[in-house]
Formats: structure tokens, C-alpha cells, sequence
């Protein structure tokens, strides 16, 4: 199904095209597939794999930081609502993600139907990017919003998650949230917040994917 769903995204890609592409295997299979099209297009990425994957396919591969607009950009998620909200709770680059997501005229999920929902429900922790000197407030701030919190654990070092901007990574669980915009806008406004991986009115359309075949969800 990821191969479906990376062959529906390559429709969307032109030659000439500074695109974006997110982390997973899904962007994986398309980053095989735009060489197999030999497509002239640029690059950018917040994904490490992502970015070894271009320059092994031989794509033009840009830093982030020379960019300041895409035409599309591509990322899967971990749920996705029919209003095209979405969780991205995994990779912890959702940052970086966002800026990417940001500068793109187009930005497109890429799921299979088991992650669209009618309303965001939320089953995964919201992850926040936090500055070292505000972890306490933070979270002192989102308990009393209801949360659970923790500062997000690894098996590969001692200590919790840290981004590659170098701040902590916090999970925050919600129960029956009812106004997704209300908490949306709560958590960038704690100072100390960099971002979260809510991404609430951002995306403009879903590729999803199942056994049935596809369907493009828009705004």
C-alpha cells in the first residue's frame, strides 16, 4: 500500500519542481520513484534518511535553510481528520517539518485509510519541541491543561529525547479534546514551546491508500 500510495504522489510532481519530502518509507518508495521518472526536481528535507536516500538516487538535494518556498511538499502522519488536521507524534523533527510544510504552496499526507479519522481522536501523545530552561514551567503549564506529561524516552542514550535543534521533546496526552483549534493555539502560546506536532489547518490535501485503491482528500 505505501508503494500505491507513493506512486499517487508522484502524479503531483513536475520537472522543475523544488519539492518537499518528509521521513518514512512511504517518502522512501517516492524518492525511488521520482529517479525511476528521472524528474528534474530539487530537494529538501528535515529527515536525515530522507536526505541519504537523494543523494544515494542522485536528486539535487538542498539544506532547508537556503529555501523559502516549495511547490509541494510530501509526509506521511500518525492520524489525519477529514477537516486535514493532523498528528505527527513519531519522529520528533515535526519542527522542522512544519517549516517545510509552511513554505509549500501544496502540502500532502500520505496514509493508509486505517490513519483518517472523521475528528482527530488524539490516540498518541502530542509532542512538543521545548528550550531546556522552560521544561518545568512547560510542564507545570500543560498539567494544568489536563495533560500527562513526559519528557519523551529513548533506549539509545540515558536521559529523555532531544531534538536536533538540541531542546527537549515532550509528550503530552489529552483525553476528549473538544476544541482543537482552542488547544492548538494554548500550546504555542506557553513561552518555551518551539512547536508541536499538531498540525492543526496546515495540510491541503491527503493521498490515502487501501486494499480498495485510493482516494485524494482536499480541502
Amino acid at each position: 500500500m505505501k508503494q500505491r500510495c507513493a506512486r499517487e504522489a508522484l502524479k503531483l510532481i513536475k520537472n522543475n519542481m523544488t519539492i518537499g519530502l518528509g521521513g518514512g518509507s512511504t517518502i522512501s518508495y517516492l524518492v525511488g520513484y521520482i529517479k525511476e521518472a528521472q524528474l528534474d526536481v530539487k530537494v529538501v528535507t528535515p529527515s536525515l534518511s530522507t536526505a541519504q536516500s537523494c543523494i544515494k538516487n542522485g536528486l539535487h538535494l538542498l539544506p532547508t535553510w537556503a529555501v523559502d518556498h516549495l511547490d509541494i511538499a510530501f509526509d506521511g502522519c500518525d492520524e489525519v481528520d477529514l477537516k486535514l488536521n493532523a498528528l505527527k507524534s513519531g519522529g520528533a523533527i515535526h519542527t522542522k517539518e512544519k517549516i517545510i510544510a509552511s513554505m509549500a504552496d501544496d502540502y500532502v499526507l500520505l496514509v493508509d485509510e486505517s490513519k483518517v479519522f472523521e475528528q482527530l481522536p488524539l490516540n498518541l501523545p502530542i509532542a512538543l519541541e521545548v528550550f531546556p530552561e522552560a521544561l518545568s514551567y512547560v510542564t507545570k503549564k500543560l498539567n494544568n491543561m489536563n495533560a500527562s506529561v513526559e519528557i519523551r524516552p529513548t533506549s539509545s542514550k540515558d536521559g529523555g529525547t532531544i531534538s536536533d535543534n538540541g531542546n527537549y521533546i515532550l509528550n503530552a496526552k489529552f483525553e476528549k479534546v473538544k476544541d482543537l483549534k482552542k488547544l492548538n493555539d494554548d500550546l504555542l502560546a506557553i513561552c518555551g514551546v518551539i512547536d508541536t506536532s499538531l498540525f492543526y489547518n496546515i495540510a491541503t490535501k491527503v493521498i490515502s491508500v487501501d486494499q480498495e485503491g485510493s482516494r485524494v482528500i482536499v480541502k
